[in-house]
């Protein structure tokens, strides 16, 4: 495994990095002004779109996308990338039109649609002329089991008729994002991961009603395009807007959420680069009881466990990467899985520590460190639970041994082979 920067990783990543340094960190202030001045507006402020203007015409745009339809870049090659961006979640991503859940749907419609379907919603969303939605989530069942969902998807002739109740439907409060990608059951009776499917649903659809957003920790995420509640009542769209094939959607939905899980790590291992940036910073200039933060020992514990598991957890997401650029994201499933549960967890707890030396200011907004946990906290959630994929990895360790019977290993006793 050699995880050095190739010379195109290099230029993009010094490209990248100084992006975020100069224009999109001394934006964060502008974009609060901006929120503040428009507080029932969902839509993107005027810094986002001329943020995007400037990266779009510095060559840095849906650097995510492999393929001719967008930067064409690897895992590994992405990586250090979206870290980066990780430094400024709420600006950074959405930049480079490399935010989610906008990412995961262009995947899906780039590997899953239709010619007619990438045409009208995917170059939109390459443009970032449109957003989109991706409704999966529901309140009445544990949505953590994707098999419970039970929003229907009913054939009507030339149609669908789609009907359910979404929450949780990440940049649906945003009016732009016309696009909401709706998995629901087509086939109840059918075996269990053959039940769901994915079709298209215009916003403007008659029986789509976007009903209130939800907060993370009281944060609306207005700069993200918020999270709404959403009902379909009857929603009636063509039925040349399903995704792949009838029972096809378990399958697709996995295929989305592999690459959008990594995404997420990557991006998360910067926000945690950003926590610790400010702990130390905090650590050194701040005296109490006569001397500086610096010269406690438990904060040099802190501050140096950080670094271990950032750079631990780094290499993690990369081998990830390179499994997935190598072997293929059913392959990597394993490591996918362990980055979704270990990232998260850790991060939190990086930024953590840096509240505490913030101390009361931590909590507030002064400082980008309230927002950083409340965002590392619900990672742990999105895109499945921890336990859920505790779980898994848990089974698929155990099915490794079973299959490695114990006689192969040395008889207690015997001697070790040189």
């Amino acid at each position: 495994m050699d995880f050095a920067h190739d010379e195109r990783t290099v230029d993009l990543l010094g490209r990248v990095r100084d992006f975020i340094e100069a224009r999109v960190i001394p934006a964060e202030a502008r974009l609060d002004d901006e929120l503040a001045a428009s507080p029932g507006d969902w839509s993107f402020r005027p810094v986002v779109q001329e943020l995007q203007a400037e990266a779009r015409a510095a060559g840095l745009w849906n650097l995510f996308l492999p393929g001719e339809r967008g930067a064409g870049l690897t895992n590994l090659q992405y990586a250090p990338l979206a870290e980066a961006t990780g430094w400024s979640p709420r600006l950074g991503p959405v930049a480079f039109n490399c935010a989610a859940p906008d990412t995961g749907n262009m995947e899906l419609l780039a590997e899953f649609g239709t010619p007619a379907q990438q045409a009208e919603w995917l170059d939109p969303l390459l443009d970032a002329r449109i957003r989109s939605a991706f409704c999966m989530t529901e309140p009445d069942v544990a949505s953590s089991d994707a098999t419970n969902i039970a929003t229907r998807i009913e054939r009507d002739g030339d149609h669908y008729v789609v009907t359910g109740r979404k929450w949780w439907s990440t940049g649906a409060m945003n009016p732009d994002a016309t696009l909401l990608i709706v998995m629901g059951k087509t086939e109840p009776d059918a075996p269990r991961h053959r039940q769901q499917s994915m079709i298209i649903v215009p916003r403007g659809t008659p029986g789509v009603s976007i009903v209130r957003p939800l907060t993370v920790f009281g944060y609306d995420d207005r700069d993200h395009g918020g999270h709404a509640e959403v009902v379909f009542d009857a929603a009636r769209v063509p039925a040349s807007n399903l995704i792949g094939g009838e029972g096809d959607g378990f399958a697709i939905a996995q295929a989305r959420l592999g690459p959008g899980r990594i995404h997420h790590c990557m991006r998360a291992i910067g926000m945690a680069e950003r926590a610790l940036s400010l702990a130390a910073a905090r650590a050194n200039g701040r005296v109490a009881f006569g001397r500086p933060l610096a010269e406690q020992g438990v904060v040099r514990q802190w501050i140096a466990d950080s670094r271990i598991r950032i750079e631990a957890l780094r290499l993690l997401v990369l081998k990830t990467a390179w499994l997935m650029d190598t072997v293929g994201n059913r392959r990597a499933m394993t490591e996918i899985q362990a980055i979704k549960i270990a990232v998260p967890q850790a991060v939190q707890e990086i930024v953590d520590r840096a509240i505490q030396l913030f101390g009361a200011a931590g909590l507030s907004s002064d400082t980008p460190l309230a927002e950083l946990y409340a965002g590392a906290r619900a990672l742990r959630l999105a895109d499945g639970p921890d336990e859920v994929h505790l779980d898994a990895l848990g089974k698929a360790e155990l099915r490794r041994a079973a299959a490695s019977p114990a006689a192969a290993l040395p008889t207690p006793g015997a001697p070790v082979p040189a």
